[in-house]
């Protein structure tokens, strides 16, 4: 297999490849109108609009939490059960659908239905989350070598931002112009989008991206019990590949700062009085701003080494953690959002990429619901910390210090993972197996 690294335009004539990347198109207007933008706000304003200012906030800050709980439960087992035989692109696609309809369901939430808000958005978030963890495990195998993986990641992120922005561009027309009094309503249709968006172009993916076969691992008996068999050999599998697992421990601690960020950001600006235009319009910003940068960070990669990346990367965080604790003025929201929007996917992209370096192709879903479990699991802990901050000292602007530890931590736990010789061990029991498979034939 060649180590070349082919160019954009030849990436994205890759019907595979191509397809992969609009999944990210597709399921990004999720994490920008409902997960960042327009839900945050629609919660705190009309959903949550019989509670306190802090109470609202900490609600949400609890509902996120509740939702990271379930998927960092479930995405270990159904990581290891898709590992037993062909399954990632069916298992994507239930979660998917199950993601697509919790969002559907948010058009009927209205003035006071916090709690009906909070379940739906669960639903939802559930599904995208776990679709992802199949999502990244069909990353390796439409690469060919790990520097590619690092531009088709980087692609991926790009196309996110790019479908998610378009989506959110059009989103925020239909409540700015809406008739006076129809705002809850435009709002509400806005959600609806989002569904029928990610619906429409998930369909490149299912038409395009192949199902990768599974390693030696033979499917017998129920799938549920084979799962808890598999997530025990991979606890096991972790001990081989220590470099693996010491990234782990680095990216749970940093990507609860970058979740806390994401999740926090629109409902934290609209607690201190910033306006919803200037909110929903910074995120619209973080969207396109985002897009040259993420790819930028790909092939920064490939110059400076993909840890120096996301060294950088979260150095900025830092930055932005400690100047949102001074922000007052919406202005300031816009800056700090411009600078969110050059570190972010190069960040989350960068991160795929180098796990995807230090583990076996033949264990791809198996380790990436570990990898999706350390980012919900690390997850869990950053808006809870914020919500119970928030309540008190009834001060949003408490909860932003604590993001700050997050990304100290995450840094002085990458400086020891040792790249090259986690992609020695991988590459090895990838080799092992298919001599293993050559024997027994």
């Amino acid at each position: 297999m060649s180590d070349a690294v082919r160019s954009i335009r030849e990436l994205l004539r890759d019907k595979a490849v191509f397809g992969w990347t609009m999944y990210d198109w597709a399921n990004s207007a999720f994490a920008t109108t409902i997960m960042a933008a327009v839900l945050p706000v629609y919660y705190h304003k009309v959903a949550a609009s019989t509670l306190s200012e802090a109470d609202a906030v900490a609600y949400w800050a609890y509902t996120a939490g509740i939702a990271l709980i379930i998927v960092a439960l479930l995405s270990p087992i159904m990581g290891a059960i898709a590992d037993l035989r062909p399954r990632k692109k069916k298992f994507l696609t239930f979660f998917a659908l199950l993601g697509i309809a919790g969002t559907a369901l948010l058009y009927f939430v209205s003035t006071g239905d916090w709690l009906k808000a909070s379940l739906f958005y669960i639903i939802g978030n559930v599904g995208f989350a776990m679709a992802n963890v199949f999502y990244d495990a069909l990353l390796p195998h439409i690469s060919r070598n790990p520097g590619e993986m690092d531009m088709i990641s980087s692609l991926g992120y790009a196309m996110g931002y790019l479908g998610g922005g378009l989506l959110l561009a059009v989103n925020l027309a239909m409540i700015m112009m809406a008739p006076e009094g129809q705002t809850g309503l435009m709002t509400r249709l806005a959600f609806l989008s989002v569904a029928l968006w990610w619906l429409v172009f998930t369909i490149p993916l299912w038409k395009w991206v192949p199902e990768p076969q599974t390693g030696v691992k033979t499917y017998t008996g129920n799938p549920v019990v084979q799962g808890f068999k598999q997530l025990w050999e991979t606890f096991t599998h972790l001990r081989q590949f220590r470099e693996a697992l010491k990234f782990l421990l680095a990216f749970w601690l940093y990507t609860d700062g970058i979740g806390t960020i994401i999740k926090m950001a629109t409902i934290y600006g609209s607690s201190i009085g910033i306006g919803e235009t200037h909110l929903i319009g910074t995120l619209l910003m973080v969207q396109f701003v985002g897009i040259p940068f993420s790819v930028l960070f790909g092939r920064l990669a490939n110059r400076i080494g993909v840890k120096r990346g996301i060294y950088l990367a979260l150095i900025g965080y830092l930055f932005i953690s400690l100047l949102g604790y001074y922000m007052s003025k919406p202005w300031h929201f816009w800056a700090l959002g411009f600078a969110v929007a050059i570190v972010q996917g190069g960040s989350q992209a960068l991160s795929r990429s180098l796990f995807g370096r230090l583990i076996p192709k033949s264990l791809t879903a198996e380790f990436f619901g570990f990898f999706s479990v350390s980012a919900k699991f690390a997850g869990i802990a950053g808006p809870f910390l914020f919500g119970y901050a928030t309540q008190v000292f009834q001060n949003s602007r408490m909860g932003i210090l604590a993001v700050i530890f997050f990304f100290v931590g995450g840094i002085l736990l990458l400086i020891p993972v040792n790249v090259d010789k986690g992609m020695a061990a991988a590459q090895e029991y990838d080799a092992y197996l298919r001599e293993h498979r050559t024997s027994a034939a």
